[in-house]
């Protein structure tokens, strides 16, 4: 997921990919408690994707808001 991508998405589309994202996480961490999770990168991968979308976010209701 790239910041350019993330920008020209709208307002719903970001929370709707927010909420995929902390499900995913929530899933992640589940799995890493259970020793299920076969690949450890998708953990810190979909953290970095969480933080984007919210500084996206942030920068919209910046810009909307000035």
């Amino acid at each position: 997921m790239k910041a350019i991508d993330l920008r020209l998405r709208s307002f719903d589309e970001l929370n709707r990919d927010m909420v995929d994202l902390l499900r995913e996480h929530f899933n992640l961490r589940m799995q890493k408690v259970n020793e299920q999770l076969s690949r450890h990168t998708q953990l810190g991968r979909v953290r970095r994707d969480i933080a984007r979308v919210k500084t996206v976010l942030n920068e919209k209701k910046v810009a909307l808001h000035g």
